[in-house]
């Protein structure tokens, strides 16, 4: 794991007004969130709420290379140092982030940015540096690894929105209200802890250990509870059954995270669960949903996105070896033998792999 020392030496405060091509610690930077503002393509990933959220859960330090011109920053790439005995160090753009991609002045390139990182990971002693993007500015390129994203506009107005939405969907979204299913989104610390419950039901269902609980609880302390998101709980007979997180900031939004009780699948809490954080999303001004990453083996998954109207497109990743100096591919890991241990192990021992494995990994 990353010493303290190391952590206090990123931290160290930054200039009042950086200037030219710097590492930088966003947390330790005045204004940083400002400076994000108006920026083309900036998401909430870029700023310090996320990074917080990254830093306090796993102790992952922010080594993010930025260009200022003027006092203004111009363009970035935003990297973590995850480092682990049983992992390896590296620098990682962005941990837990479906996608992160560098901000560019209009006109300018990433190509020095690509540069200085990779000149930070030789000397910190990084096995690799893993963007989850794929930029043609970063020079001989190639993608690692690849997933669906799914996008949907929202501009369009609710009436249009539902109109869009698969007959099967809307089927669902009618037979879940007929049922007496409620809604409720909040941001509360109460509406975390049901959350989890639910996603950790979920998550023993897919074979995967779920994230520390107090990931979700600094979301909530950094992220929604500063209206950065909220979640949405369906409610079958006061019984919780199903659950979403939403992400948002700006104009842009998120769903990043879902969970459900299998036992009213029949009622379809999904279907009104997505469809009450879509009409959220558009009342609280964003243009656009991102229904975050998908295996590209996950046909089911994949389809449900696509019935909302959804536009599909490629996240691609890019991941290069320091010591072996080359672009190397990486391999989807959502589909493992260990999922099968992990689906068989009681909810108290799977959530403590949890928060042994987490850590290590990005």
């Amino acid at each position: 794991m990353t010493s303290h020392a190391e952590v206090a030496a990123v931290r160290r405060p930054a200039p009042d007004r950086p200037e030219g091509l710097v590492t930088i610690n966003p947390l330790q930077q005045a204004g940083w969130d400002s400076s994000l503002e108006g920026h083309p393509g900036a998401w909430f990933f870029h700023g310090t709420a996320w990074a917080r959220v990254l830093q306090e859960t796993y102790g992952h330090v922010p080594l993010y290379v930025a260009r200022f011109g003027g006092g203004q920053l111009e363009d970035l790439l935003p990297l973590m140092e995850v480092s682990s005995p049983w992992t390896g160090r590296r620098g990682v753009c962005l941990p837990f982030t479906d996608f992160s991609y560098p901000l560019k002045a209009q006109g300018h390139g990433a190509g020095e940015l690509y540069e200085r990182a990779m000149a930070e990971g030789r000397n910190r002693g990084w096995r690799y540096l893993e963007c989850r993007s794929s930029d043609v500015d970063w020079l001989g390129s190639s993608p690692s690894l690849a997933f669906f994203g799914h996008v949907l506009d929202l501009g369009r107005g609710e009436e249009l929105l539902f109109k869009n939405l698969d007959g099967s969907l809307r089927r669902g979204i009618r037979k879940a209200e007929a049922a007496g299913m409620r809604i409720q989104i909040d941001d509360t610390l109460e509406s975390v802890h049901t959350y989890y419950a639910l996603h950790c039901q979920t998550r023993r269902r897919h074979g995967l250990p779920p994230q520390p609980f107090r990931f979700f609880l600094n979301l909530q302390r950094h992220m929604l509870r500063a209206g950065l998101g909220f979640i949405v709980t369906a409610r079958f007979e006061n019984k919780p059954v199903g659950g979403a997180v939403f992400l948002r900031q700006g104009r842009q939004a998120i769903y990043k995270f879902g969970a459900s009780d299998l036992a009213f699948q029949h009622l379809r809490p999904n279907n009104l669960l997505m469809w009450s954080g879509i009409r959220e999303c558009a009342a609280r001004g964003c243009a656009q949903l991102h229904f975050g990453r998908t295996s590209l083996a996950n046909e089911g998954l994949r389809r449900f996105k696509l019935s909302f109207g959804t536009r599909e497109e490629k996240i691609k990743y890019s991941k290069y070896d320091l010591r072996a100096r080359r672009f190397v591919a990486d391999v989807d890991r959502a589909e493992t033998w260990a999922n099968r241990l992990f689906g068989r192990l009681p909810q108290p021992l799977l959530r403590l792999a949890g928060r042994m494995i987490y850590p290590h990994l990005s």
